[in-house]
């Protein structure tokens, strides 16, 4: 599998626009794009996304609902892949979310690619009303859930958090059977969430990550599946030729938020460091 290229930012209300990103993205040879998602953040907050703590920065605040933000830059695109990283599923109802993935994948013409997470802000959960302690549990329910949504015309879930009888959700997402699920993060059981409902990885760089990438794989033929796609979000230039040899397929590069003018700049610089740019 060759190795392909994409970007992510924040989306604001005062960045650059999604839909002249992805137009952007598209022109210079990124393969996709995504964005992450944070529906706002606890002024009160004991929860850091860095264990040294700080402040964050203020884009995680104004961030745009990456649905509505995704589907401004599939308008603006034909060929360009555009997903989530990471979508909060344990923040979100499935039976809405399913609905949203389907529209999404349907009007951009199965070009969606859903990465989902637990996420790392406690208090944000609770405002959600999800227990950050059942969190793991939560999140493989509600995707088996909008997996039963997608697949079936008659769809039931019964699980400890999440239950339905009989229920009839359409668009069908075009990829059938369901957009590919990246499942994102690099704590303890992550791959054991991958090798359960996963289609793919979506780390960020860490410690001992190559090692993890081989031991996916590793883990993935004991169970007899096929390799795992991994993509690596957060990636620098410099380590994409180490991501490729440990199985990588695509690597993501942050853009800067709240900033039109140095966002342009940047990918322009990371499509020329990358050998896209003519």
């Amino acid at each position: 599998m060759a190795m392909t290229f994409g970007v992510s930012m924040f989306p604001t209300d005062d960045g650059l626009p999604p839909a002249e990103l992805a137009a952007l993205a598209e022109e210079l040879g990124f393969e996709s794009l995504f964005f992450p998602e944070h529906t706002h953040m606890p002024v009160d907050r004991r929860s850091h996304f860095k264990p040294e703590g700080g402040e964050l920065a203020s884009e995680y605040a104004r961030t745009l609902d990456p649905f509505v933000a995704l589907m401004a830059a599939a308008a603006a695109t034909e060929r360009l892949l555009i997903g989530t990283g990471i979508c909060l599923v344990v923040q979100r109802d499935p039976i809405t979310t399913a609905k949203e993935v389907a529209t999404l994948d349907l009007l951009s013409g199965g070009r969606f690619l859903f990465g989902v997470g637990l996420g790392w802000n406690r208090e944000e959960m609770r405002n959600h009303g999800t227990d950050p302690r059942t969190r793991t549990a939560l999140l493989r329910e509600r995707i088996e859930a909008m997996q039963a949504i997608w697949r079936e015309d008659e769809a039931s879930y019964d699980g400890r958090f999440v239950a339905f009888e009989r229920i009839m959700a359409w668009p069908k997402p075009l990829q059938r059977p369901h957009p590919p699920i990246l499942v994102g993060g690099t704590g303890p059981t992550v791959l054991e969430r991958v090798l359960a409902y996963g289609d793919e990885w979506l780390p960020e760089p860490s410690d001992g990550l190559l090692e993890r990438m081989v031991e996916l794989q590793e883990r993935a033929r004991a169970a007899g599946r096929d390799p795992v796609p991994i993509t690596v979000y957060s990636a620098r230039p410099e380590d994409v030729a180490s991501y490729e040899a440990a199985g990588a397929h695509r690597c993501v590069f942050w853009l800067p938020a709240r900033d039109p003018d140095g966002a342009r700049r940047r990918i322009r610089e990371l499509a020329q460091e990358l050998g896209l740019a003519a």
